[in-house]
């Protein structure tokens, strides 16, 4: 096993952890969030994590890994809302959520192991405020695909999108633990 699937499954692993324990404690309130809602969610994280970037303090004491937590977990919630539009449960099983949770962090995983054999892991040489700035990117991507409610010409789509953000808050964690 490669050190990047090992620190890749140690960082979604703790997300995992998190997500699943925020589960205890809410249930799945966030069934009610659309997936615009869901977008500006992760916006104001990534926008925090800028903003302590430029300015290099902060007043809040939760640290950027736990706003990069945040977007991967977001983004998981983003494509299970996806996936389930048409299923108005608005409290779903434990179990369930789990499966979903490891079925779109394995899809991002695995779109990270394709790309890092075409640009071989060139992220590790990157600096985490690019990675930031690539969410960021990624976020005014989905807004304008909302806007123009979910079509597009050429472009990928939504989950994409997600998928990506996954990848690029994964590579902040590995980045800011190293």
């Amino acid at each position: 096993m490669s050190a990047t699937f090992i620190q890749y499954n140690t960082a979604i692993a703790l997300c995992k952890d998190i997500f699943i324990k925020k589960m205890k404690d809410y249930g799945t309130a966030w069934r009610i969030l659309r997936t615009n809602s869901i977008t500006d969610q992760i916006f104001i994280k990534a926008q925090r994590i800028r903003n302590i970037e430029d300015k290099g303090t902060q007043k809040i004491s939760e640290d950027v890994r736990s706003e990069y937590i945040g977007i991967i977990n977001y983004s998981i919630i983003g494509l299970i809302q996806l996936e389930l539009k048409n299923d108005n449960r608005m409290e779903l099983p434990a179990d369930e959520v789990s499966k979903l949770f490891d079925k779109y962090s394995n899809e991002a995983r695995s779109l990270m192991e394709n790309k890092n054999h075409d640009y071989g892991e060139a992220w590790r040489d990157m600096r985490v405020s690019s990675l930031t700035d690539l969410i960021l990117m990624k976020l005014l991507r989905i807004k304008q695909i909302e806007d123009n409610k979910g079509e597009t010409i050429i472009s990928e789509g939504v989950d994409a999108n997600f998928h990506d953000m996954i990848n690029y808050a994964v590579f902040a964690l590995i980045k800011l633990s190293e």
